[in-house]
């Protein structure tokens, strides 16, 4: 599933190339998980001001409303002059004057809905619960600690809930949790200020090393460019179950949590 660095990455691959450009026309293909919120004909002539995130929604910016786009578990945004025809997993386009914005989506779980203005109940309905922006001046130490006192379940299990912290999908979070030393199946209300501080800086250091390196490319990820990411190659503990930890040298493990495989340092992470 595309985490919050590969949203990022795809954003700064197209955002300067479609900002200023007219919709000429859009097409929607099969039903994504949810409606459009407009007829396709009506974008036509609308003017793109700009291309923003929000967790893992891209959100972007027209003279007239704005567009909410998410990738869901498999999808993919690609902006070209010419792209050729939609094919089969292609449900999106956004034809411009600087080229079009195509959603590649095999398991349809992703979505383009648009929406009148920022207030609107349809953006306060997909945005109003997200946690803080690990990515932002937002991102405040105190608050992240104070959240944390809140949640008895485990810490990996928050940091994927979204509403604390928004993004760190399950590479990163196994890999912030290794740099901060901070066993995964700890209760999050059982960190003290001085080790939530340390989590805090090491997610905002593993997301941006991610961002920096194009993303993760497990699968398919590529950005809207067709470039593939390499964060993959520099995971210390994610995917390396049974190999040396990059530090002690331990064997790293890999257990179990709400469906996820969770990876970690049985020395270097102790509690």
């Amino acid at each position: 599933m595309p985490e919050l660095p590969e949203v990022e990455v795809t954003r700064r691959s197209f955002a300067d190339r479609i900002a200023g450009a007219t919709v000429l026309s859009a097409r929607v293909g099969k039903p994504l998980r949810w409606p459009l919120g407009v007829a396709p004909q009506q974008l036509a002539g609308r003017r793109v001001l700009g291309v923003g995130r929000r967790g893992k929604y891209l959100l972007v910016y027209l003279d007239q409303g704005l567009l909410l786009m998410h990738l869901g578990m498999s999808g993919r945004l690609r902006f070209a002059v010419d792209l050729g025809p939609a094919g089969k997993h292609d449900h999106f386009d956004l034809v411009t004057s600087a080229g079009v914005l195509r959603l590649h989506d095999p398991r349809r779980f992703g979505a383009v809905v648009w929406a009148p203005h920022e207030g609107d109940a349809r953006v306060a309905g997909l945005l109003g619960g997200l946690g803080m922006e690990p990515l932002g001046a937002q991102f405040d130490a105190a608050r992240f600690h104070s959240a944390l006192r809140r949640r008895s379940a485990p810490i990996k299990q928050v940091l994927l809930a979204g509403d604390v912290v928004v993004g760190v999908g399950n590479i990163y979070a196994s890999e912030a949790l290794f740099h901060a030393r901070i066993r995964p199946t700890l209760a999050a209300c059982r960190l003290s200020r001085p080790r939530a501080d340390r989590l805090h800086d090491a997610i905002v250091v593993v997301l941006q090393q991610a961002v920096e390196l194009g993303g993760t490319t497990l699968r398919d990820f590529a950005d809207a460019r067709g470039d593939a990411g390499h964060f993959q190659t520099q995971t210390a503990v994610y995917g390396r179950a049974g190999q040396p930890c990059p530090v002690c040298g331990a064997p790293v493990r890999r257990i179990r949590q709400g469906q996820r495989s969770t990876f970690y340092c049985p020395q270097c992470q102790r509690r």
